[in-house]
């Protein structure tokens, strides 16, 4: 009789190497290490938001003045038909994610019945003194799915105490524990170092201030000139540097102090924190409402969106309620505008019908985790990376079925890996197969927009000129704006050369690029 134990045991061994060959193969490669300093989650939902409105609302809107003197008489604050969702469904309609209000500005007038004054909407006739603006707006927030953020001024020209250190900070404390626990999630709060000409001697206990934010708030990013979540860009134009680190180091800039505002408008490529900037601008010329004051178009507020978000920043854009506590029909036509026009140009990505490679890719090619392909995905979580040893070659190639019209670059890192890009290039094959430059830029972070007089290709390459480390690409758009950039090549699609024809000699083409020299 034939012994089947040798046969079945030999089965085994073969039916082991078999698995483990095949766990082996499969087996994916790791995601790179971040490099570090990196945000904090707090400071990624509000990279995220990308746009938030400014709300300054107080005495001011009905004295026609943009900084109170703390003596008004109460009683002049009465907007009637005051509406916070009207204020909610602005912002959302279009595109906003969050809404921050000027709770007390420097007059201290407070839009809250706070128990440490009765300058404040109590003492006013509006609802017979019983209204809470920030009630309104929590609520209103709240339903209509946006995230509510505060500013409490620090300088309060009414407060007798105001220049006595220890006594207004206790106060300041204790009005910030209010808007910190009564209106449940606050997502951010906007501060600033402001204070009077004679007061130089008063001391903010910022570092105290910021603690108890975060102690009542865990998920609020915090503004200020410094951080500690995000910094601001150096002006109130609301345009940040072309080239715009997340990086910092908070020793090189005072709260308050405007010392250098190219460092804050730039960032660090090598800062030890991160603390990215926010650009803060009015829709009109003062930052309280005023009847004398038109909007600005919705070109301008398109020319600041590629300067602001298109440059690693959050647009804080101001769009003041009027004397009748409701945002104006002038300043909503022109929010319309704009929406529209950021919808016309970057709902449509060209680079979702391109053909995507890469110079390299992390571990196997075959699969999708590091693929170029990703780059075509919304979110910060998936992205292309390249091969770690391949560091002389970082390029990015789209090829198209046919010729695209386009004058717009987008880029996207996935921040939450840290801050890499230092610089980049497009170039375009152009119809005797060489390549020709388009447009470089420097850094990217969350999101880099750039603008370029019009160009028309099949073949694009995107180049990673330099990096700390091998780059990571998160999300890339080509786009056409047909509205900032006149179109300086020829629309007609009848005549087309032999070369964009020759879908042959374009791959050949295409291959070829591959093995040249960058």
């Amino acid at each position: 009789m034939i012994k089947k134990k040798p046969i079945t045991e030999f089965l085994k061994t073969i039916i082991i190497l078999l698995l483990f060959q095949l766990s082996t193969s499969s087996h994916r490669k790791p995601p790179p290490l971040p490099i570090l300093p990196i945000p904090k989650s707090r400071q990624i939902s509000w990279q995220i938001a990308e746009m938030a409105l400014f709300l300054h609302f107080g005495t001011n809107t009905f004295t026609d003045s943009e900084w109170g003197t703390g003596h008004v008489d109460p009683s002049i604050f009465n907007p009637k038909l005051l509406n916070a969702t009207q204020w909610v469904t602005v912002a959302k309609d279009f595109g906003f994610k969050r809404v921050v209000l000027t709770a007390k500005h420097h007059d201290g007038f407070c839009l809250w019945p706070s128990k440490y004054t009765d300058y404040s909407v109590k003492s006013s006739p509006w609802r017979n003194g019983v209204g809470d603006i920030v009630a309104d707006l929590a609520e209103a927030a709240r339903n209509g799915g946006l995230e509510l953020g505060l500013y409490l001024s620090p300088w309060d020209r009414h407060e007798h105490c105001y220049g006595e250190t220890l006594e207004y900070n206790e106060y300041y404390m204790g009005q910030m524990t209010e808007l910190l626990t009564r209106y449940g999630e606050i997502k951010y709060v906007f501060l600033d170092g402001a204070k009077g000409d004679g007061e130089k001697d008063m001391e903010y206990f910022f570092d105290d201030w910021f603690s108890l934010i975060h102690q009542l708030q865990p998920g609020a990013s915090i503004f200020s000139d410094v951080g500690p979540d995000t910094r601001w860009v150096g002006n109130e134009n609301g345009v940040a540097g072309s080239t715009c680190w997340s990086l910092f180091n908070g020793s090189e800039v005072k709260i308050g102090g405007y010392s250098d505002a190219r460092y804050s408008a730039e960032g660090d490529a090598f800062g030890q924190d991160w603390v990215p900037a926010e650009c803060d601008v009015s829709i009109r010329s003062g930052w309280f409402w005023h009847a004398s004051e038109k909007p600005k178009s919705a070109m301008t507020l398109l020319d600041l969106y590629y300067k602001s978000v298109g440059r690693n920043c959050p647009l804080l854009l101001n769009v003041p309620p009027n004397s009748s506590g409701l945002i104006s029909d002038e300043d909503i036509h022109v929010l319309k505008e704009f929406s529209e026009l950021r919808n016309s140009i970057f709902s449509h990505n060209l680079a979702k019908s391109a053909l995507l490679s890469a110079s390299s890719i992390r571990g196997d090619p075959n699969d999708s985790q590091f693929s170029p392909k990703n780059v075509i995905e919304e979110g910060l979580y998936t992205y292309w990376a390249p091969d770690q040893g391949q560091q002389s070659d970082w390029t990015l190639y789209l090829e198209f079925q046919q010729v695209i019209t386009f004058n717009v670059l987008g880029l996207q890192e996935p921040i939450q890996m840290g801050q890499r890009i230092i610089e980049f290039h497009l170039d375009m094959l152009d119809e005797n197969g060489k390549w020709q430059h388009v447009v470089n830029g420097t850094t990217v972070g969350y999101r880099r927009l750039l603008l370029f007089p019009t160009v028309k290709s099949h073949l694009l390459r995107l180049v990673i000129d330099k990096s700390k480390v091998f780059p990571l690409i998160s999300h890339l758009g080509i786009y056409m704006d047909s509205y900032t950039v006149p179109r300086h090549v020829s629309d007609d699609t009848h005549t087309k050369s032999k070369f964009i024809n020759n879908l042959f000699f374009r791959r050949t083409a295409y291959n070829q690029s591959q093995s040249a020299s960058i």
